[in-house]
């Protein structure tokens, strides 16, 4: 008896260790968890997703790949006040907001030109604000 409840004890602790670490695995968005690296990451590839030909047949699964890296990188850096005070995070986040907002919205439109010329604006303060440290 003593055995039977010692090892259904020990295959849940092993079972809930295994699942905790599965669950913590790497992302698919391909962000580090290094803020600088992430954001830069996040500009060059909503960048070449804004840069996009309306024709092109990748269209569909890079904004869907976009999406989700917006909502990954919302959710990684939102409540950490580390970050969340920095001119580049806001900077970041409004930019974010833009375009998340446009493809929930329009989703298979193409993007204005206005807005890509804001949202490319924004990057460039975001990349110049990064190398500041603000």
């Amino acid at each position: 008896m003593f055995i039977k409840n010692y090892l259904s004890r020990l295959f849940a602790l092993v079972l809930v260790v295994v699942i905790g670490l599965v669950g913590c695995g790497g992302t698919t968005t391909g962000l580090t968890g290094n803020y600088q690296e992430d954001t830069t990451f996040i500009v060059q590839s909503l960048t070449k997703a804004i840069d996009l030909a309306n024709d092109d047949p990748e269209r569909a699964s890079i904004q869907a790949l976009a999406k989700e890296q917006i909502n990954d990188y919302a959710s990684r850096y939102r409540r950490n006040s580390t970050y969340s005070g920095l001119r580049s995070f806001t900077t970041m986040q409004t930019a974010l907001n833009s375009l998340a907002g446009y493809y929930t919205s329009y989703g298979n439109r193409p993007l204005p030109e206005k807005l890509k010329s804001r949202l490319k604006q924004e990057f460039n303060q975001v990349e110049f604000s990064l190398t500041k440290g603000i």
